[in-house]
């Protein structure tokens, strides 16, 4: 309310005769769709660093209204839960890895204790995540009590979530000995029926023929697979919606490529999952963004800001109880602190959002000019979904350049992160501008 006080308050003086008749000829302007005359119109009204100053305003939250929004915002996200299920070294992480695209040591890093015998990983974060991963740990092991695994699982399954949820079993492909994971199948099955079941048969390389030194076209037409997969797919039969067969290895262990069969996964996570979580999985697993820009930090840096992005543009098109200025800040906050953390750096979330201010502040004036006012009137729906997610994409670029000169003991340069910040807009402007139309129904 204080906020839009102030801006009314400013707005008070009344206008002249002269800017009456400006503010005619922008509506008039506006409604014919002549944009390029009602753009200069509308710098005549009110010239483009006064816009900036006042949105500017809007991106100035406090640390309470920030860990407020978040909550309400955790409670929209399309979050989807993967109770993962299988022997250690069975895939499971390589799983995590091919859907995350985060580095197998991040994972290893990310997993914490949630009871005896499950831990838990959050991406891209405990506060806001998209992906939440459940890893059974000790199953197989002698001394660990199969019963009370099941019982930890079913405890986990029967809590009331609005979530959606999926049942991954994941056994190796020349892994015979499954009569543990299949009596914790049947039990799951039985008591949570509704709950989707995906059956991921892995680490295929280990049964190559000597001749196949590298993956073969998906699917793979070879007969020792075929006739494994068949049998695991008796073992476990009317215990799981869909089969697939995985490989996920690493960059070193020299098989292309190196998530084999990602799409039948990506495939059947969409056929399993509710529409909102499928699509967002999808999104996620858009591999153009993930290029190798020659570090670890800067390739981590993207997947995280990939999430985000799809946040921003999902939570643009869906109302919430706040105005979207001041989500879309405490989202951008989450996410640079996220990766000041990865790059070393750690801060309070009203560190971060001081510091999204100091990196955007520039590069919000000029988007402002040459994008925001094309919108008008209807100054509410310039945080589309596809600019939402535009904007937090460069701001995301601009905070790893700013937090690589740290680490690297240089001043940030802050040309240079405008530089960064207006090249990332404007790519990520093209590669989100779908994004409304896939996130309407949600």
């Amino acid at each position: 309310m204080g906020k839009n006080e102030s801006v009314h308050s400013d707005q008070s003086a009344s206008p002249s005769s002269a800017e009456i008749e400006s503010i005619e000829k922008f509506q008039r302007a506006a409604l014919l769709g002549n944009w390029s005359e009602a753009k200069a119109l509308f710098e005549k009204i009110l010239p483009t660093d006064q816009i900036a100053q006042k949105v500017t305003k809007w991106f100035t939250i406090d640390e309470n209204q920030i860990a407020e929004i978040l909550a309400t915002v955790r409670a929209e996200l399309p979050t989807t839960e993967a109770l993962m299920v299988g022997k250690p070294q069975a895939g499971k992480s390589s799983i995590v890895r091919g859907l995350t695209g985060v580095s197998a040591d991040i994972i290893g890093q990310g997993f914490r204790p949630h009871t005896q015998n499950t831990k838990r990983y959050a991406y891209p974060s405990a506060d806001l995540p998209l992906l939440i991963f459940t890893d059974t740990v000790g199953l197989g092991d002698a001394n660990r009590d199969p019963e009370a695994l099941i019982a930890e699982l079913l405890g986990e399954l029967q809590q009331v979530s609005d979530r959606a949820r999926i049942l991954i079993l994941t056994v190796k492909i020349n892994d015979f000995a499954t009569d543990t994971l299949s009596q914790i199948a049947q039990d799951l099955r039985r008591q949570c029926p509704a709950i989707p079941c995906l059956l991921a048969v892995t680490c295929l390389h280990e049964l190559y023929p000597a001749e196949v030194t590298d993956h073969p076209p998906y699917p793979p037409q070879l007969e020792e697979l075929n006739r494994a997969f068949r049998s695991i797919q008796d073992t476990f039969k009317g215990l799981y919606d869909q089969a697939i067969l995985l490989d996920f290895t690493l960059e070193e262990d020299e098989y292309h490529p190196v998530f084999y069969g990602l799409e039948a996964l990506r495939d059947a996570l969409a056929d399993l999952l509710p529409e909102a979580e499928a699509r967002t999985i999808h999104q996620l697993l858009d591999r153009e963004v993930g290029e190798t820009l020659g570090t670890l930090y800067r390739d981590v840096g993207r997947r995280y800001i990939l999430a985000f992005s799809i946040m921003a543009a999902t939570l643009a098109a869906v109302p919430l109880p706040f105005a979207t200025m001041p989500v879309l800040t405490a989202l951008q906050a989450s996410l640079v602190g996220l990766l000041g953390n990865l790059y070393g750096q750690t801060l309070t979330p009203s560190q971060a959002g001081g510091l999204v201010s100091a990196i955007a502040g520039g590069f919000l004036a000029q988007a402002i000019g040459r994008e925001l006012i094309k919108f008008i009137p209807g100054f509410g729906s310039v945080i589309a979904a596809s600019w939402a997610a535009a904007y937090t994409w460069a701001l995301g670029e601009g905070a790893c350049v700013y937090f690589g000169d740290l680490m690297g003991g240089k001043k940030p340069d802050p040309q240079k992160i405008q530089q960064v910040m207006k090249a990332a807009f404007a790519s990520a402007k093209e590669r989100f501008k779908e994004v409304p139309k896939r996130n309407a129904k949600l």
